[in-house]
């Protein structure tokens, strides 16, 4: 599946610790059923067994939607589930080793933090780049805040889909409106929602409304 600007929206990572009375693969529906363009699958504690098993059933969920399923991190589970894609860090697996690995046809992401990463990142087959963090958050704790003018000097480095993440919520989705980005990536913004349809609909009109990329503003004239 090739990597559609469009597809990094609404980009929804998955985190298990708002699982309760519903399991994750409800949830990851319900986000598809309010709007979500893109599902990363991203488990720190699930032994491999059974994280091979889950990124099946939500690969395969994904694609009844018509949606672009990633595996975060695990190269062979994202080869072994058949996701459409693989998204790694700075700490992970070198992107030109993934590549290999994967082959051109799987869509590769990479976390980045600055231009000079970004640029290699591209220069070693990365399909997207995902930036951040741009607001404070609790989920990864190890990121500094980036400076909304290095965001905007990445995104006009490279010529591939850029996505935002990081304490992204419907509170200040809008400021990154004007940044260059093409979507949003969000974690608890979506799964901590009691209502995780509902709030994906809202989100998703949110980042249409604040025109992220070009191409928006151009569909809504």
């Amino acid at each position: 599946m090739k990597c559609d600007r469009k597809h990094m929206l609404l980009y929804a990572v998955t985190d298990r610790a708002w699982t309760g009375e519903r399991s994750l693969y409800e949830q990851v529906e319900a986000a598809l059923k309010g709007g979500v363009s893109c599902v990363q699958l991203r488990e720190k504690e699930l032994d491999e067994k059974d994280f091979l098993q889950e990124a099946r059933d939500i690969c395969q969920l994904c694609h009844r939607y018509g949606i672009p399923f990633i595996v975060n991190d695990s190269v062979n589970i994202a080869i072994a589930c058949g996701a459409d894609g693989i998204h790694v860090g700075q700490e992970d697996m070198a992107a030109d080793e993934v590549r290999r690995l994967t082959g051109e046809k799987m869509i590769l992401g990479v976390s980045v933090h600055t231009v000079e990463e970004a640029r290699r990142a591209v220069a070693d087959g990365a399909d997207y780049l995902g930036l951040g963090a741009v607001f404070p958050t609790t989920t990864k704790t190890d990121v500094e805040q980036m400076p909304n003018k290095l965001l905007r000097e990445i995104c006009d480095a490279v010529d591939v889909p850029v996505v935002a993440i990081g304490g992204i919520n419907r509170n200040n989705i809008k400021s990154l409106s004007g940044s260059g980005v093409d979507g949003v990536a969000l974690v608890s913004a979506i799964f901590s929602a009691a209502d995780i349809e509902e709030t994906c609909r809202e989100l998703r009109a949110l980042a249409e409304v604040c025109t992220l990329a070009d191409f928006y503003l151009e569909d809504l004239l």
